[in-house]
């Protein structure tokens, strides 16, 4: 019995009448498989455009899509392509149902989007002997047709953040529907500007912007100005961890500024101040203690910094926040610690927003989180050529969109 080659791998491309595999060739010397497709005589086809079925075949168009390897071999497929004649809509090609109108087949696509999750793009040329410029038109296209039809109607509480794209100060900003944890638009550069660029795209998708009541955000200037120029009515929240940031930095500022009197005692303590002491080793919570009982600049400035820790920890609402926060400000800005007194004022200057977080209760913990994965995946890429793969890379890791992958 004859081994019938063709039929075989007309079953396995799930090829239907009046397409069949006519030719089939391995070419060992270049490792390449070439199936040839074609239809049957007198065949008639569906307009691409209107549907219009029964059209006749007016020529055809040679035309390749590289597909799926066959073991270790690359395999193409070839189609000696229909093009039909519309009453209405002339001469068009076909729709051929494994193509997407790259010149890869919609299988190789998916198997392209499923490793883009799990490396770099780079890698996976490498892998299947691709140009990763070509790739990454394919990762493009699937991650911008699923942000399309991405529905975030039912956004509310933003959280925006800025990462870096490259080295220096080439940066985009990251807004994250807080709710969802998804990213939802990443846009080019961090100041007011990008603020209105999310305002646009709410606007493109046809949802209220004045839906939007809650922000989350560090204590960007840009980022305020933003919200306020662009969401006047929505209530800012600066993020917690970015308070209490700021705060060991200026605690911080005080122990470098003292250590240049109290060396012997402040050497390689950095970091006793600026963890919590549930998070110190035995050793360090010995020289801690030792330290507190000594009249030092830096004491001064860790009781400061706990007791803001404290209203964070232990206020139950916003006006009991108030409350200790008045008291805490009362007490830095009179401590004449310079850095402190500085930090003070920032917190005066941004009250409001800090004290928001008592009823709203978000922070950028979630885009931290995000953050860490997309500079992870940078790191692993070894950066990406352009903003625009950046992007796209963001939305691949974090926009939990349906990219409608073949199965």
């Amino acid at each position: 019995m004859m081994f019938d080659h063709e039929k075989l791998f007309g079953i396995a491309l799930q090829m239907n009448e009046p397409l069949y595999v006519k030719q089939v060739e391995f070419n060992a010397e270049e490792g390449e498989l070439h199936i040839y497709i074609d239809f049957r005589k007198g065949s008639r086809f569906k307009c691409p455009v209107c549907d219009r079925e029964n059209l006749e075949v007016h020529d055809t168009h040679e035309k390749t899509w590289r597909h799926l390897n066959f073991f270790q071999y690359k395999a193409y497929l070839h189609f000696r392509t229909p093009r039909t004649i519309c009453p209405e809509h002339n001469i068009r090609l076909i729709n051929v149902p494994w193509s997407a109108g790259s010149g890869f087949t919609l299988l190789f696509e998916a198997l392209i989007m499923q490793l883009s999750t799990c490396m770099p793009v780079s890698a996976i040329a490498k892998l299947v002997d691709e140009n990763d410029t070509l790739l990454w038109r394919v990762i493009e296209r699937y991650i911008e047709e699923a942000k399309q039809k991405a529905d975030y109607s039912k956004i509310k509480s933003v959280g925006v953040d800025e990462t870096a794209s490259k080295r220096g100060h080439n940066y985009v900003t990251i807004f994250v529907d807080m709710d969802k944890a998804q990213v939802v638009h990443v846009t080019e550069g961090k100041d007011a500007s990008t603020i209105e660029s999310f305002k646009e795209m709410l606007n493109e998708k046809e949802i209220n912007p004045k839906q939007i009541s809650n922000y989350s955000a560090d204590m960007s200037p840009a980022f305020r100005k933003g919200i306020e120029e662009n969401f006047p009515w929505a209530n800012l929240t600066y993020d917690k961890f970015h308070v209490i940031k700021l705060m060991n930095e200026a605690l911080d500022a005080v122990r470098r500024g003292e250590s240049k009197e109290q060396e012997a005692l402040l050497k390689k303590t950095r970091y006793i101040w600026l963890y919590n002491p549930e998070n110190l080793n035995e050793s360090q919570s010995a020289k801690l203690a030792e330290l507190k009982n000594m009249n030092l600049k830096t004491t001064r400035a860790y009781r400061i910094k706990l007791s803001l820790q404290d209203i964070y920890n232990n206020a139950n609402d916003r006006d009991k926040a108030e409350i200790m926060l008045k008291f805490w400000y009362s007490w830095a800005i009179r401590s004449r610690l310079d850095p402190v007194r500085k930090f003070a004022k920032t917190v005066k200057e941004h009250w409001d927003g800090i004290l928001n977080y008592f009823d709203s209760k978000l922070t950028n913990g979630i885009l931290e989180g995000i953050n860490s994965l997309v500079q992870t995946a940078k790191n692993r890429a070894r950066g990406y050529r352009n903003t625009k793969n950046f992007i796209s890379m963001i939305f691949l890791i974090a926009g939990k969109l349906n990219l409608n992958l073949a199965k």
